[in-house]
């Protein structure tokens, strides 16, 4: 009996013993680490399906990887466990994800009918508790309109990442080759017509050679979008006609428009390889110092742009007014508020964890992610910021998570796009806004856009066959009727059904 007493009581005492040590090595291990996150070993494993924006990675790092990952987990506990799809089939590869059975914790998509076909399967988690609960920079930041786009039956099925710019083209021209014709910066259709002209055969570069175009386009009638302003339209955009939303492909305009650039295209204006010309092709041929005008992206003065100049040193490139057409309409088209979809399949553990770590990238880790961590990549110099180009070009690869949910923050957009040299980023953007046709329907994909989008935009490769003069300018009234036939007709039922809908709701105005 006295035995056993001796036996319990020292197996008591070292028990004591051993929780005395273990509490003050973890005493110690705190003091030491200053209250450190988890290890890697004890934190969250949150894995996610996201795209990398075709960004690539410094040698020795990867999506895993990387200094920008290290601080996302560090920060926020959590264990980042990323898979990237290539994403020439990155779509593709988001369902067999959704058949497989074997989910992530997070995916994200930048295609609104994807999103809205797993929504109605019943794929995704409804997330207002968690964001409710963890999501406060989420709701601060991100404004209604957006929440209202990815709701369903009253829930919100997934956090909207919001589009940063608003829109995208805006035209641009040598300013030199002007100046070597005696030609004015053109603001009329008929103007931009005479300097098309005039920069394909009167040898604007003055090498005595016929190596010039006027116009550069990019496959799938793309950079066009200025030309079918100037006639109050945009592809793919709907607008209002009596009463009603049409889509802008289907009007009267498209047909001028095209009929315009078909006109360019027969008199030799127009790159003649245009249909061939993807984006790699595109850029090459304005580096190169081929081209006098094009309809260029934002961001083009720090790509092209700046590659020709740095080629050829006369070379001098400008803004121009958006071509005002016979109507007096002129214009671009305006990005979507929604650029991506944040979503949690059903079956997962972690949605609290999912939304604590995208209200993270929304919110605290805002700054390091969208500019960089400070010291390494900007730094202050009497209030202004300065960026290391060198680094910063390198580390691109931070916006792949930074992307999953970014919003509207003009002040730092300012401040960024300011450091990174004198290429008028922000003042592109300024000529855009002022400029942009919005598109009047912004609901969430009608069942029939579901089904019938891409037929329909199948269709529409007619528009490109027109403009080299492979079918007649009449085909396009053919298009229009197998477009509503094939259709079109539902999804313009469907879309002035939402309009309906949002009038009344609004007490007869639209919101």
């Amino acid at each position: 009996m006295e035995r056993n007493r001796w036996i319990i009581t020292t197996i008591m005492l070292f028990l004591a013993l051993a929780m005395m040590v273990s509490l003050a090595a973890g005493c110690s291990g705190k003091e030491e680490s200053g209250g450190a996150a988890p290890t890697r070993q004890s934190r969250i494993p949150i894995s996610m399906v996201i795209n990398d924006l075709g960004m690539t990675f410094p040698d020795g790092m990867d999506e895993n990887d990387n200094p920008y990952v290290s601080y996302i987990e560090e920060q926020t506990g959590l264990d980042l466990r990323v898979s990237i799809p290539p994403e020439e089939v990155y779509e593709e590869k988001l369902n067999v994800i959704m058949a497989s059975g074997k989910l992530p914790d997070l995916i994200h998509s930048f295609n609104p009918v994807w999103f809205d076909e797993y929504v109605k399967k019943g794929a995704f988690l409804p997330l207002d508790d968690y964001i409710d609960q963890y999501g406060k920079d989420l709701l601060e930041l991100i404004p209604e309109e957006a929440w209202d786009r990815v709701r369903h039956n009253g829930k919100i099925y997934g956090i909207p990442s919001l589009t940063d710019v608003p829109g995208i083209e805006l035209m641009y021209v040598r300013k030199d080759w002007l100046d070597n014709l005696g030609l004015k910066p053109p603001t009329t259709l008929e103007e931009y017509y005479e300097v098309i002209r005039a920069f394909a055969k009167d040898d604007p570069d003055r090498n005595g050679l016929n190596d010039t175009m006027g116009l550069i386009l990019l496959e799938d009638m793309g950079r066009t979008a200025p030309f079918f302003g100037a006639f109050g339209v945009q592809l793919n955009s709907w607008v209002e006609r009596d009463g009603k939303l049409v889509n802008g492909s289907t009007l009267p305009e498209t047909k001028e428009a095209l009929a315009f650039l078909a006109k360019l295209y027969r008199e030799g204006l127009i790159d003649q390889e245009f249909p061939l010309n993807r984006n790699n092709v595109f850029l090459e041929k304005i580096a190169n110092g081929q081209v006098g005008m094009f309809s260029a992206a934002w961001y083009d003065t720090r790509g092209p742009i700046a590659l020709n100049k740095n080629k050829d040193p006369k070379a001098e490139w400008m803004p121009l007014p958006y071509p005002v057409g016979p109507e007096g309409h002129s214009g671009v088209y305006s990005k979507d508020i929604i650029r991506g979809y944040n979503v949690v399949p059903v079956g997962t553990d972690y949605a609290a964890e999912v939304v604590k770590l995208l209200n993270f990238i929304v919110g605290e880790g805002r700054e390091t992610l969208k500019l960089g961590f400070q010291g390494d990549i900007w730094s202050m110099e009497d209030g202004v910021m300065v960026t290391d180009f060198a680094e910063h070009d390198k580390h691109l690869y931070r916006g792949i998570y930074q992307s999953l949910v970014d919003v509207l923050d003009p002040v730092m957009n300012k401040a960024r796009l300011d450091s990174l040299g004198d290429f008028h980023l922000f003042e592109n953007l300024q000529i855009i806004e002022k400029n942009v046709i919005h598109n009047e329907f912004y609901g969430t994909p009608t069942p029939a856009m579901s089904k019938y989008a891409g037929h329909l935009e199948e269709l529409q490769g007619i528009f490109t066959q027109i403009v080299m003069g492979i079918v007649p300018l009449d085909e396009f009234d053919a298009f229009v009727e197998r477009w509503y036939s094939q259709g079109g007709a539902e999804v313009t039922a469907e879309v002035n059904q939402w309009r309906e809908a949002r009038l009344r709701g609004a007490g007869g105005e639209s919101q």
